[in-house]
């Protein structure tokens, strides 16, 4: 396989409208890489740099060493697959997947062997003799596939390929695709704006927004060390709470509070933000990082009340007010609350974040 490496890759589109800002990437071999953010970041242009498909305004492209910023898609020996799959309807299943040999003169036999080959790693060797409009979305998602391992490219893209599927094969075709990625042993790249697929597919995750990278690292490592609010609020299902808090300090102690509660920090915490006194700080807790408690505890506990309950079966999401915000926390099923009630939320202070107001960057 290969490595994919971008440097400062940039890409203005006409009328100077910058979608790529000096993207720094590199792509290990045999590495699932997936770039991830909202719609209008600039993941798909990048993917659609690697395959060629967008000429690159500025910076290096190189795969497997080999600078190919002017080689055409064909020659780059990339496979992508697509969001809409672009089948053509007119071919069974089986020439769909040969196509590209085909046309690349590969010998009949070995055309064969591969689609076959294909086919069975996908378990769709029955469907060969079909024309697409008969097969389900999930079918002709395997075909768009099968159509790529057929190639034996070097690297793989895919483009939001899951995006049209419904939920629950969604989640299936994800585990195919993961698995794929382990018996290829692949060089690959995947987009999607859905944060947990990044987060249950990849090695390496590329966080995006309005064509800067925010972000790279390994998935927990985005999860739990966010290096921005932005980053933060994106990884993780649910979101991370937000809460502008106000750093205040009493005798020794340093603590964050809202009109109706304080928070008194770890002496790390109190470190970092001693300098904040007087000052608002972002907050950020995730769901799981709030534990109910019976009573309250000065100093400890969120004051909160309940304004909606979603049973999970596993567990149970809960939407809290505070004084001046809302927050989701995730508690144990057995425990049986009510709309309207008063509780209390104890913060899990070793998995919190603080965020600079301005600027939004993380402070510990």
């Amino acid at each position: 396989m290969a490595t994919v490496t971008l440097k400062d890759i940039t890409k203005v589109y006409d009328g100077g409208v910058l979608a790529v800002d000096k993207a720094n990437i590199t792509v290990e071999d045999q590495e699932f890489v997936v770039l991830v953010g909202p719609s209008g970041c600039g993941k798909s242009t990048t993917l659609r740099m690697v395959a060629g498909l967008e000429d690159i305004t500025s910076g290096e492209l190189r795969i497997d060493g080999k600078l190919v910023n002017d080689v055409p898609p064909k020659d780059r020996d990339i496979a992508m697959v697509f969001q809409n799959y672009a089948l053509y309807p007119h071919m069974t299943v089986y020439d769909n997947m040969a196509f590209g040999l085909k046309i690349r003169k590969f010998p009949k036999d070995q055309i064969e062997q591969r689609v076959k080959e294909a086919a069975r790693i996908l378990d769709i060797e029955e469907l060969l003799d079909r024309k697409p409009k008969a097969l389900s979305g999930g079918q002709r998602q395997r075909v768009a596939v099968g159509r790529a391992i057929v190639r034996k490219p070097k690297v793989f893209l895919f483009d939001e390929p899951l995006s049209n599927l419904d939920a629950k094969l969604r989640v299936q075709m994800r585990a195919e695709i993961s698995n794929l990625h382990n018996r290829l042993q692949a060089t690959m790249i995947y987009v999607t704006h859905d944060q947990v697929e990044a987060m249950t597919m990849a090695d390496k995750i590329v966080v995006m927004k309005l064509g800067l990278i925010q972000q790279i690292g390994s998935p927990m490592d985005l999860y739990t060390n966010p290096v921005n609010k932005f980053v933060a609020g994106f990884m993780g299902s649910p979101p991370m709470n937000f809460l502008n808090l106000t750093i205040e300090k009493e005798g020794s102690d340093i603590l964050a509070a809202e009109k109706t509660f304080k928070i008194k920090l770890t002496k790390k915490q109190a470190a970092r933000l001693k300098d904040y006194v007087g000052k608002d700080v972002v907050f950020g807790i995730r769901p799981e990082s709030l534990e109910f408690v019976e009573e309250a505890i000065p100093d400890v506990t969120i004051n909160a009340k309940v304004t909606i309950i979603e049973p999970l079966g596993a567990e149970t999401h809960i939407y809290v007010n505070t004084e001046e915000h809302q927050m989701i926390g995730r508690i144990e099923p057995t425990i049986t609350l009510h709309i309207d009630q008063d509780i209390f939320l104890k913060p899990n202070l070793e998995h919190v974040s603080f965020f600079d107001m301005d600027t939004e960057e993380v402070i510990v």
